[in-house]
């Protein structure tokens, strides 16, 4: 399966979209309410991707120390459940368990959220601000599965500790790579067709 890279579309300083969605319980969250005193980390996932299995363990363990510092986390799955049903909601609450994911696990059922935000992949992430600004849009870190490399998320976590100190953000971060969202028949953005 070829690598996929994020879009950029959402540059540093615009707005990040809104977002009304359900967890597998039918439970609704808004970027609002799902979001932390200083910021937000929205995460465009699903469970069989492997380069999200990579990072699955680390990044719930980054969104508990996020969360000690203000951070909100939420995960976004967009793919098409009729055909990769290992991504419908019952796994993934499966999912979100075994790898300690104590935020959000949410359905982009439209995949309105996801061409919203531009997302291209699983995963990708984007940190909004306390105003609900983007301050990042890249990578988790540098490591990619079969690499022999215990993911760590470096390049997520200084882009969080610049955002909770008070710093600029980080300049030409690298993008977020991953696998193609499984955009549902007639449903792929105009961006996506054209090649970004």
């Amino acid at each position: 399966m070829a690598e996929v890279l994020s879009t950029f579309r959402i540059q540093v300083g615009d707005p990040v979209p809104d977002f009304k969605l359900p967890d597998h319980k039918g439970k609704i969250f808004t970027r609002d309410e799902a979001a932390g005193p200083k910021a937000l980390l929205i995460v465009f996932a699903c469970n069989h991707c492997p380069y999200v299995v990579h990072l699955a363990d680390p990044l719930g363990q980054a969104a508990r120390d996020f969360t000690l510092a203000g951070v909100g986390t939420v995960a976004i799955n967009s793919n098409d459940i009729e055909k990769y049903p290992q991504d419908c909601p019952e796994l993934m609450t499966t999912f979100a368990a075994e790898h300690g994911w104590e935020f959000p696990y949410l359905i982009d059922e439209s995949q309105e959220v996801a061409r919203a935000f531009g997302a291209a992949c699983t995963p990708d992430f984007f940190l909004a601000d306390g105003d609900g600004k983007l301050f990042y849009a890249g990578q988790f870190d540098d490591t990619r599965p079969k690499s022999g490399i215990k993911a760590h998320g470096g390049d997520l976590r200084e882009a969080v500790r610049r955002l909770t100190e008070g710093e600029a953000p980080l300049e030409r971060p690298y993008p977020s790579s991953g696998c193609n969202i499984k955009w549902k028949e007639g449903n792929e953005p105009a961006w996506w067709n054209a090649g970004s």
